[in-house]
């Protein structure tokens, strides 16, 4: 119990960590440019809603339905993403990335606010799947110039790092109006899906 409240406090400390040295990597990327990638590719999860809302699905997801899933999506997603990112930077075409991205924040949220339960084997493919497509849009944004090595960490470590929000969110499922606030935000997260996905067709 005690092992499991210290990886509470130092996932809680990361990200608060990240959120006080935010404006120092604003500045950071706008003197890095384009060759500095490690900090180009941290910043770009953050700079699109339709990742972020998937990325924190996860965690929250992972949360909800519990050991193991609360380690086991989060540490799916970032390592099937790389794979896609990969993908993206060698140019390798995957047909509808886009709309694969905004499924992934409609059925995430669809599974977070109906608190859908399926094998342990099944949400991770789940999660898998839709980390192909995410990935592979982050390596296909990859700036020119930019180190493919460092710039693949830096998406991975803001990615665990959305993971973190959301499962740090996702604990008060213990109680019940934290039931209520993981299917609210689930809910957030589908309509945001249903906006992404109308978006792309217009």
């Amino acid at each position: 119990m005690n092992n499991g409240r210290q990886m509470i406090n130092r996932v809680a400390g990361v990200v608060f960590a990240m959120v006080l040295a935010w404006p120092y990597v604003a500045w950071a990327h706008e003197r890095a440019g384009e060759s500095g990638g490690f900090l180009v590719g941290l910043l770009h999860p953050l700079s699109g809603l339709d990742h972020m809302a998937a990325m924190v699905a996860v965690g929250l997801w992972g949360a909800q339905l519990g050991p193991p899933a609360i380690w086991a999506l989060p540490v799916t997603f970032p390592i099937v993403m790389a794979f896609g990112g990969a993908l993206g930077i060698r140019g390798v075409p995957i047909p509808g990335v886009e709309m694969g991205i905004a499924l992934s924040a409609l059925a995430l949220g669809i599974a977070i606010l109906w608190e859908i339960r399926p094998p342990i084997a099944v949400a991770a493919a789940l999660v898998g799947l839709f980390a192909i497509f995410h990935g592979h849009a982050h390596g296909g944004e990859l700036p020119p110039g930019a180190d493919r090595m460092l710039y693949s960490l830096g998406f991975v470590i803001a990615t665990g790092s959305l993971h973190a929000c959301g499962i740090s969110i996702g604990l008060f499922h213990r109680w019940s109006w934290g039931r209520m606030l993981l299917r609210a935000c689930g809910g957030s997260v589908a309509l945001l899906g249903v906006y992404f996905m109308v978006s792309g067709l217009v």
